[in-house]
């Protein structure tokens, strides 16, 4: 069943309205409610794909749903229909007007409803790709404020990386922070590039939410086992890597491949002397967990960041 959570007019007499699509038993279930929500940035479609797959599945076996399963995958619909990343005519990022208000405007009253809707929910979960210059292994970031309560659903999810960061990163008008300090259980998912469908990535996600699912009693088919992530809890168990000077960057090894320190993993290119102006080498050893996947780069341009571990034998 297809609900509409907000609806404004535009000019033009055209109304923007941000809808979901509900999937719950005939009897309403075991009470329990998860919300898939994607899409709030509109040049980032990984998304798209688990909400597709995830109704799917269900509408497959609709006997073996015992709670409610809320899908949203179009929180910012201009922007997916337009493919820039904010509201566009606002010049604005979505993520950043939460829990908004019902007296503001037409952005803050949108949000004020989109949480309005989501609270009383037992699980959401926000999914985010990376946008068009990186491309991230599926991960689940955390404030550290809520890390005891996240991190052991995180675990459940099936993604390969967990990153808690520091209370002082996390900015308060995002969705996972309104929703999460309103008692609302909120993980944010990182995976892929922008602009992209990374099919296995949304298989992978997908194969976790059904996880999650079970655990909450909203699904009873058989699912399988998560992967066991890797967890940072530190600032420093992770190392950045910047571009030292403008041009074209080469990558040369993939993400989610282990690297040794001194490793080379790209090279920056002079394309006017026919150069190579600067090799990129591992700083540390670990996992590549992001890497530059659009290639012109200035300087401090973020080229790929590393989880430091040790690199498993073949």
């Amino acid at each position: 069943m297809i609900q509409t959570v907000a609806s404004v007019s535009l000019p033009v007499d055209e109304t923007l309205a941000i809808k979901k699509s509900r999937f719950c038993p005939p009897d309403g279930g075991n009470g329990k409610r998860i919300c898939i929500v994607t899409g709030i940035h509109g040049d980032e479609l990984e998304g798209q794909y688990v909400c597709w797959e995830t109704a799917r599945r269900i509408r497959e076996h609709p006997e073996l749903l015992h709670g409610t399963v809320d899908i949203y995958p179009a929180m910012n619909p201009l922007g997916i229909d337009s493919i820039t990343r904010g509201i566009p005519g606002f010049d604005l990022d979505m993520n950043r007007t939460f829990p908004g208000s019902a007296d503001g405007s037409m952005t803050e009253y949108l949000a004020q409803k989109i949480v309005e809707d989501l609270l009383g929910a037992d699980l959401c979960l926000d999914i985010h790709a990376s946008n068009i210059y990186l491309t991230e292994l599926p991960q689940i970031r955390i404030n550290e404020l809520h890390r005891d309560r996240l991190v052991p659903l995180a675990k459940r999810a099936n993604v390969d990386f967990i990153w808690v960061h520091g209370a002082n990163t996390v900015l308060e008008s995002t969705l996972a922070y309104s929703l999460n300090s309103r008692g609302v259980p909120t993980l944010v998912v990182e995976m892929g590039v922008g602009m992209r469908l990374t099919v296995e990535y949304g298989q992978q996600l997908t194969d976790g939410i059904f996880t999650l699912m079970h655990d909450m009693g909203i699904w009873s088919g058989e699912v399988p086992a998560p992967r066991d992530p890797i967890i940072s809890e530190a600032p420093e168990d992770v190392a950045y890597l910047n571009s030292p000077c403008s041009g074209i960057f080469l990558k040369k090894r993939e993400h989610c491949a282990f690297v040794h320190a001194g490793e080379e993993i790209g090279s920056i290119l002079n394309p006017f002397l026919g150069e190579e102006t600067a090799s990129i080498l591992a700083p540390e050893t670990g996992l590549l967990f992001t890497i530059r996947e659009y290639p012109v780069v200035d300087e401090g341009s973020l080229l790929a960041r590393i989880i430091k571990m040790e690199v498993p034998e073949a």
